[in-house]
């Protein structure tokens, strides 16, 4: 996907720049207000240069109010199958919003890498996203397969008496960011893939049944129990921690609001 990553403020452009540096040959765009990034080109009205790229990238990651994108879009709109996807940040870097063309377009997908880019909470609204309920969380070690990982969720799956389509996400810690089976894995089994923060793992270790393996590994004291139940919200253990050859497969279920 060709994305553009733009903001309006100094506040958000280590944010942006942040998230360029993470999405491969994403392009940084910056208000003439901003001191210059290396790399980046300027702009004077975010609703013109919008219009400029509308028809040129597949993506625009928005590091600004949600309102001004909203009205920076509208006129752009045209149909979900041909719109860019569209994801909104906040200053703080702490929101990433599938805005525009979620599951069609790819803003869904988009709003995950941000996230996992800045350590954010990625949300999305997709009806078809919501209802489902599972995340399944994973462990491996240091470069184990694509085919591996992808057996050992299904097994799971196939244990816990449920499917790959009723997964919402995939889970890991952030340190197995740069594993490539498992990124590999995710789209094969076509699921988003979410990291949850190290140190977020590390505050609710009381949690989560500790492993002297992964931790010292990892600097953890699990993997993927506190990934399932942490990506996730309002979740509870569906299955337990499942050992399989050099992965970890453990499965929440999320709970709606009654």
């Amino acid at each position: 996907m060709t994305v553009a990553v733009l903001t309006l403020s100094e506040a958000g452009a280590p944010v942006a720049a942040r998230v360029a540096a993470a999405l491969p040959g994403a392009e940084l765009h910056v208000h003439r207000a901003v001191a210059a990034l290396p790399g980046a080109t300027r702009f004077d009205r975010v609703a013109d240069r919008l219009a400029e790229l509308w028809g040129r990238v597949e993506g625009a990651v928005c590091v600004m109010p949600s309102g001004v994108v909203v009205r920076a879009v509208a006129p752009l709109l045209a149909h979900k199958l041909q719109d860019p996807a569209v994801v909104v940040v906040d200053v703080g870097g702490r929101w990433a919003v599938s805005l525009v063309s979620g599951h069609e377009g790819g803003a869904n997908d988009l709003a995950y890498a941000t996230a996992n880019a800045l350590g954010a909470e990625p949300v999305v609204t997709t009806t078809s996203e919501a209802a489902r309920s599972l995340v399944v969380g994973v462990g491996c070690r240091r470069g184990t397969s694509a085919d591996a990982i992808a057996a050992a969720v299904e097994a799971a799956l196939a244990r816990a008496g449920a499917g790959v389509e009723e997964v919402r996400l995939l889970a890991s810690a952030a340190v197995k960011g740069g594993e490539p089976g498992l990124v590999e894995a995710a789209q094969r089994l076509g699921l988003a893939l979410r990291f949850v923060a190290d140190d977020e793992i590390r505050a609710q270790a009381a949690r989560f049944e500790p492993s002297a393996f992964v931790q010292s590994r990892v600097n953890l004291p699990a993997v993927a129990e506190p990934a399932a139940l942490l990506a996730g919200r309002r979740t509870s253990l569906l299955l337990p921690k499942q050992v399989f050859p050099g992965v970890t497969v453990a499965i929440a279920r999320e709970a709606s609001l009654s």
